[in-house]
């Protein structure tokens, strides 16, 4: 703490000096890594360096006569799946250059002496110039350039960016006895902060800090801190090193087991050589070199088959997909990974003002001088319409807002003045009465200090002084009271004082109209002093002032409530406002009982306050630090994260946050700072956010379980198979084509799936919660191996293989059996779409995998016909596609029937 002292302007010399001290005015950046280097840095994801394994040694099997289409397939899978990844994450770091090229663009004006200190004078200099004991000029419009304490003048401060509410704050000049704070608040009414904006008033203020150090300098660095990885990236790592581990494993297995049939049986299948036999082939080197080469081939044919290397591609496709759709719904998506993380959000702090709330001050009850309370000035028009007409003079006389269109909308609204104004004039409007405001003389704006606002007018010739204020200024000086009829009464102040007090226990702003008619009236100058002189007021009526709750927001806590999330309101007002505000949306009961103020917070332990944490409702007289707090406690417990704001003072806690959600409305910085932009501000866009994320997840669990289907299968077929006399059941290019089709084509037959309002009565997800649940492991073991027995009786039972014509290479068998794995894949797709019995549930909300899967089918019939040596494919009859068809079939009674065994087990576990 230090005296305040009359400071003087600066000299060059003392610039510098102050410069060299405390720094300049800029942001300080923190240097971000290239796109080169984030495109190398995701080349270390586990599936990525699978691929790239098989891609090194595909490459060296090239020049040894290997398959150059498996090489350019691999090599293509690794390049877009990394630039996909790298593209999302290089363009989500904006929000502080967004800071940084505002500030390089402003100016201010401060006052400095030049010519060795004898002349000051005020000069326009870049914002990043300012220093530490510059003096600043302040106009209406102008941003304040730095932090720092209002000398002289009076402003009207829009701090909304700093504190999320929307209140206009009067600001008082510092005065000479007062101390100077090491740190002020945003309610010191001295206090000014770098980013706010001055809406009325002029005056000078004194900077005391500058750059980094400033209120905004600190949230500029927080704001690019390095978060943690979103849960969905969490859950694929894992389930990357899972089946890597199970590819090596098989590929392993595979190329031991061939070089076991080459070195020591008679070939594949044959019995045990002896023991000279043995020895010459270990020392025929040709023999070796292929038998080490094929065995090596064979393994990695197995690796690639057992990788879902169009896994990274099939969910960006359902992450765009859901995108679009999204839109419609208000919902802006800037990070694709930030869809799913909203489905697995456990808890969500909320902001109040513009939320929860519509944002803005509107007028409430309508109380009258003897007690007859009107719900609202439209009531009170039709049921007391004397009073309604001193009440719209009062409105429209004694304010500085005026009626006007805006945005082109032909419904006039209430422009310019301060929100209580505004408030006043809208509730005349929505009355629809006749704005008729009378001659003004004089009238003296709303003052903090004052704690009032008035204008001298005439009515019938005779002076009338209309007064607005708060209670604890006008109500000692009320004399009598307007009836609901109109006529004049004496008023019982007790009465009207009990009234005040329990409306302000409802935590209600409470505003006075009066008036007085002639009498003994003050002068200009005795109100600008705020002296009221000897009135006595006529009391007009009693009005509450609140920003409303918006309708729909009961009803959207309410359902992410029962989605299991839980929600803290996060508001700058006091606790009495901030938990009547809590109780009628339906955040505060079963559970959730705690209020708490940003004093009460700060006294409590990281420990005792993450135990409290359940049973925490609401956060009143927030600060940002306590936002952030609270996200990283939350975190800490292993909880998904969710964040809304709108203000600068929300940015840290947004970008955190595993979802943060900005308001379309908001500053932005908190949109750049932001996942998802909530266009209509409105909660229950949020709760639609969670309800796409639950059905994007679950949409790439059932892709999953399909494609793990088909892999398991092809691991299968791929290792018994050369045991059974068949070397190559499928090719390596076939293996690709598979890859190919059912990747992007299975990616947006599943992407198509609809968000099913059932999918929010479920438990969020935990974040580590893996992919691969128990039912999902299941169903893919059984649909696997069924299908990999329906696949080895296809090749080897007499009845089957009879009915294809023969061949020395066996190509109408083997093209019939490319055709059975591609037909069982297409049948496969709707096992896997649904963990219902019945398999067409929903599907009327998704005709697209019908159209999908049929055009599939289709493509492989061409394929099977025009294939040729690439594909080793030959044209079949129709009884033969007849016979693999229905057999391929096969595999949709074998799903209803696990998903019937397990429903008579009890088993109700799905996606």
């Amino acid at each position: 703490m230090q005296t305040n002292q009359r400071p003087h302007p600066l000299t060059p010399s003392e610039v510098e000096a102050s410069r060299r001290k405390s720094g300049s005015n800029t942001l300080s950046v923190k240097r971000r890594k290239s796109f080169i280097r984030q495109f190398f840095g995701n080349l270390n994801d586990p599936v990525i360096r699978i691929l790239l394994c098989a891609l090194t040694l595909n490459l060296i099997f090239s020049f040894k006569g290997g398959d150059p289409f498996e090489t350019v397939g691999i090599g293509l899978a690794v390049f877009l799946a990394t630039l996909i990844s790298t593209l999302s994450e290089y363009g989500s770091e904006s929000a502080f250059a967004r800071l940084s090229e505002a500030c390089s663009q402003a100016v201010c004006r401060v006052r400095r002496q030049w010519g060795g200190g004898k002349v000051a004078t005020v000069t326009e200099i870049p914002l990043g110039e300012a220093v530490v004991g510059d003096i600043a000029v302040l106009s209406p419009g102008e941003m304040i350039p730095a932090d720092g304490f209002l000398l002289s003048g009076e402003l009207t401060v829009d701090q909304s960016a700093m504190t999320g509410e929307s209140r206009e704050v009067q600001k008082t000049p510092l005065s000479a006895t007062t101390t100077l704070p090491d740190h002020a608040a945003p309610a010191d009414p001295f206090a000014l902060f770098r980013g706010c904006v001055i809406l009325g008033g002029s005056g000078e203020m004194l900077v005391t800090r500058v750059g980094d150090n400033t209120f905004l300098g600190e949230i500029s660095g927080e704001v690019q801190e390095d978060t943690r990885e979103s849960p969905l990236k969490l859950r694929l790592a894992r389930l990357a090193r899972q089946i890597s581990r199970l590819g090596y494993v098989a590929a392993a297995l595979v190329a031991v087991v061939y070089l076991l049939g080459a070195f020591v049986f008679d070939g594949i299948g044959g019995g045990i050589l002896d023991r000279a036999a043995i020895i010459a082939r270990l020392c025929d080197g040709r023999y070796v070199w292929e038998s080490l080469f094929h065995a090596m081939t064979l393994g990695l044919t197995v690796l690639v088959v057992a990788v879902p290397e169009g896994l990274p591609m099939m969910i960006a496709v359902v992450l765009s997909s859901n995108i679009q759709k999204m839109v419609k719904d208000e919902v802006l998506v800037r990070k694709p990974v930030g869809i799913e993380a909203a489905g697995s959000m456990n808890i969500l702090f909320s902001d109040k003002t513009g939320t929860l709330t519509e944002g803005k001050l509107s007028v409430g009850e309508i109380t009258a001088g003897d007690g007859t309370v009107f719900p609202d000035a439209e009531a009170m028009r039709v049921s007391a319409p004397l009073l309604h007409a001193r009440f719209c003079e009062a409105a429209t006389t004694n304010t500085l807002s005026v009626a006007g269109v805006t945005d082109g909308s032909p419904t006039p609204c209430a422009l310019g003045g301060n929100a209580t104004d505004r408030a006043l004039l809208g509730a005349v409007l929505s009355s629809n009465a006749t704005l008729d405001p009378l001659p003004v003389e004089w009238k003296i704006p709303f003052d903090s200090a004052r704690k009032f606002s008035c204008a001298l007018t005439r009515r019938g010739g005779q002076a009338v002084l209309l007064v607005k204020g708060s209670p604890e200024r006008l109500l000692p000086r009320v004399a009598d009271v307007y009836r609901s009829d109109g006529t004049r009464t004496r008023a019982d102040k007790t009465a009207i004082a009990r009234r005040i007090r329990t409306m302000t226990d409802r935590g209600e702003r409470v505003l006075l109209v009066a008036e007085q008619i002639g009498g003994s009236l003050p002068s200009r100058a005795q109100a600008e002093a705020g002296d009221l002189g000897h009135l006595r007021l006529t009391l007009v009526c009693i009005l509450t002032l609140s920003d409303r709750l918006r309708p729909e927001a009961p009803e959207a806590v309410a359902t992410l409530r029962r989605a299991g999330i839980h929600v803290v309101m996060m508001t700058g007002d006091n606790r009495d406002t901030a938990r009547a505000i809590a109780k009628e949306c339906g955040i505060l009961g079963n559970g959730v009982d705690t209020v708490l103020d940003s004093e009460e917070l700060s006294r409590m332990s990281d420990s005792r306050l993450s135990e409290s944490l359940p049973r925490v409702g609401v956060i009143a007289r927030a600060l940002p630090t306590d936002k952030s707090r609270l996200v990283r406690l939350s975190q800490k417990a292993d909880l998904v994260v969710g964040m809304t704001g709108d203000g600068i003072n929300d940015a840290p806690a947004l970008k955190r946050a595993d979802i943060g959600f900005a308001m379309g409305a908001g500053t932005q910085v908190a949109k750049d700072a932001g996942d998802i932009i909530i266009m209509d501000n409105n909660l229950r866009s949020i709760a639609r956010a969670v309800l796409y994320g639950r059905t994007i997840f679950k949409s790439i669990r059932k892709f999953i379980t399909l494609q793990l289907t088909m892999n398991l299968c092809a691991v299968g077929v791929t290792m018994i198979c050369p045991f059974l006399g068949v070397e190559s059941p499928v090719t390596v290019v076939q293996m690709l084509w598979i890859n190919l089709i059912m990747d992007t084509l299975g990616g947006l037959a599943f992407a198509g799936e609809a968000p099913l309002p059932s999918y929010m009565e479920e438990a969020p997800k935990r974040r580590d919660e893996p992919i691969l649940n128990r039912y999902m492991v299941g169903k893919i073991a059984y649909l696997g191996v069924f299908t990999v027995s329906l696949c080895l009786l296809f090749l080897k039972h007499p009845a089957i293989t009879s009915r294809f014509r023969p061949a020395e290479d066996d190509i109408y068998l083997l093209t019939a059996f490319f055709a059975l794995f591609i037909f069982a894949s297409v049948f496969n797709c709707l096992n896997a779409r649904t963990d219902r019995l019945k398999l067409t549930a929903g599907l009327g909300n998704n005709r697209a995998v019908v159209g999908i899967m049929a055009a599939v089918a289709v493509i492989q019939i061409l394929f099977v016909y025009l294939g040729g040596s690439v594909l080793r494919t030959a044209p079949l009859t129709a009884s033969e596609l007849a016979t693999t068809s229905l057999l391929a079939l096969s595999v949709i009674p074998a799903g209803v029937l696990h998903t019937y065994l397990r429903r008579r087990r009890g088993k109700r576990e799905g996606y």
